[in-house]
């Protein structure tokens, strides 16, 4: 075949390729509608029969908790959509040093409870007088304590009416805490394609390593990663979890929900 018969050959065929080009790879890049449907319901399936293994697993409790020790803190950041990252969305609470303050006696109190109006009764979040952590800059194990300060009492330009927290942190004195709390993220790469994410919470007895508690929860962003008007599809998950996030719902009460667990298996002494 001469060069000038191929070409032309070669030009009249390319249109028929090009157009098959466009079929087949606007089918693979471009999902229909049904896909989106047939997507949400096997999520919507695989969530379900996840939820079968959740709740709050409690097998023993223990009374007048002083203090205790967080083997692993929450990281400042917070997962807004970051589909594949093991940083357990589903038991998101207050980051860094927040979390700590969340378990301490006054905390609820200066942040969350009106003057003269009765604390709900359930979570009580009397919460502990003290709690232990490791210091991830140098490693070595802090005690944390909190106390409500009136800075109106040393400083005029406050108002009477203004308290804050503040958190004193100094060297762990003695013996590690008896009782430990850590989470960790149990998703499978299965499960986080599909935008669910898992998680663990444990109370441990560390002198036994006895497992006392665990909170075993789900939650699935129904969008399947839908960010459209700024959505957050880990914020949205939260709408969508087993169990339910109390004593309100979706990712506004995700934070003091570890603590509200750790309360109903660690009672905290009561008198002051």
């Amino acid at each position: 075949m001469s060069r000038t018969l191929f070409q032309r050959v070669a030009m009249g065929l390319l249109p028929f390729v090009l157009a098959a080009c466009a079929t087949t790879g606007g089918a693979q890049n471009t999902p229909t509608r049904e896909d989106g449907r047939a997507r949400l319901a096997k999520a919507e399936a695989m969530f379900a029969e996840r939820c079968k293994k959740s709740g709050e697993f409690i097998h023993r409790t223990a009374e007048n908790v002083e203090g205790i020790f967080l083997m692993k803190l929450r990281p400042k950041e917070i997962n807004y959509g970051d589909q594949f990252k093991m940083d357990d969305p589903y038991g998101r609470d207050f980051g860094g040093e927040a979390y700590i303050r969340s378990f301490l006696r006054g905390f609820f109190e200066a942040n969350y409870k009106k003057p003269d109006v009765p604390r709900p009764s359930s979570p009580p979040h009397v919460a502990y007088r003290y709690v232990e952590a490791l210091e991830p800059k140098d490693g070595k194990r802090y005690r944390y304590t909190g106390r409500i300060d009136e800075p109106w009492r040393y400083d005029s330009s406050y108002s009477k009416t203004y308290r804050r927290f503040v958190l004193d942190k100094v060297p762990a004195p003695g013996p590690m805490p008896r009782y430990g709390v850590t989470y960790d993220d149990i998703s499978t790469r299965e499960e986080r394609e599909y935008w669910i994410a898992s998680s663990s919470l444990k109370v441990i007895d560390l002198q036994t390593n006895e497992v006392m508690a665990e909170r075993i929860g789900y939650m699935m962003d129904r969008g399947q990663g839908d960010r459209g008007g700024g959505r957050s599809p880990w914020l949205f998950a939260a709408d969508n979890a087993c169990p339910e996030f109390a004593p309100r719902h979706g990712s506004t009460a995700q934070p003091l929900q570890t603590e509200n667990f750790v309360e109903k298996v660690l009672r905290p002494v009561t008198e002051k």
